[in-house]
């Protein structure tokens, strides 16, 4: 995944300074070069922490950042895509796009630890599906009518734009020990390549999953495996994905 308008971080933290000294300061600000003169008016990492915790979400909402993900399955596109307020997405076409002999797989986390017979039978599943998509295509079906066959694993490509506010809200709802691995496994690498560009506006306090913040909010749906303490992202993957990285640390 990569965040496409990197700019737009900064300019999230610069807006939301600014949505908020804006309440505070109409009196002063008679015409536009006194509204200019608020808007570049500078702050610190202080200030930006103290506005990002308070319960007025709607100044976070003045900037869009946006991420693209490429690799991730059809069945991660189905599940994030639940989210509708304030997220626009924009994915890769079954109708337009022709897969025939082009097809790639996501492997599910617990495969790549699983025998090599049963990731050869998993492989081996996607792949008949996407024969029988060929030849639909090749017998003069359409992409879209040929789309019908194709495995949830296929690999696809996603634009995400979204306020800082809603990203928070999709990480934190989305990194929950509930959702599917490949799930979290790409919300944790936005939210740690989030984290990086603005480690005050996407803390773990105001970022993580609902359990290491507050309280698991999933009631009798609950996983039972708290994260008491407040992780990063980085360290969520580390702990709870280690097949991604090698005896080096490094990630596969």
């Amino acid at each position: 995944m990569k965040i496409l308008n990197c700019s737009a971080v900064k300019e999230a933290e610069k807006n939301t300074v600014f949505a908020a000294r804006l309440t505070q300061h109409g009196h002063e600000i008679h015409n536009m070069d006194d509204l200019l003169l608020l808007y570049e008016k500078a702050y610190t990492e202080n200030t930006l922490e103290k506005i990002s915790v308070l319960p007025h979400p709607t100044v976070q909402k003045f900037s869009v950042i946006t991420v693209a993900v490429v690799g991730a399955s059809r069945r991660f596109l189905s599940q994030i895509t639940r989210h509708q307020n304030e997220v626009k997405f924009m994915s890769a076409s079954l109708q337009y796009s022709n897969y025939d002999r082009q097809a790639d797989f996501a492997i599910p986390y617990e495969l790549l630890t699983a025998s090599k017979e049963v990731k050869e039978m998993y492989l081996k599943s996607c792949q008949e599906d996407m024969n029988c998509y060929s030849k639909l295509v090749q017998s003069d079906i359409d992409n879209d009518a040929a789309g019908y066959v194709t495995p949830q694993g296929l690999r696809n490509i996603l634009i995400i734009s979204a306020t800082p506010f809603q990203w928070k809200h999709m990480i934190g709802q989305r990194v929950c020990r509930r959702n599917t691995d490949e799930t979290r496994i790409v919300m944790l690498k936005i939210w740690q390549e989030l984290y990086s560009m603005s480690p005050v506006m996407f803390t773990p306090e105001q970022t993580g999953p609902f359990c290491q913040r507050d309280y698991c909010k999933e009631g009798k749906m609950s996983c039972g495996n708290t994260i008491y303490k407040l992780l990063t992202p980085s360290h969520i993957l580390r702990l709870d994905y280690p097949a991604l990285f090698t005896e080096d640390g490094n990630e596969n």
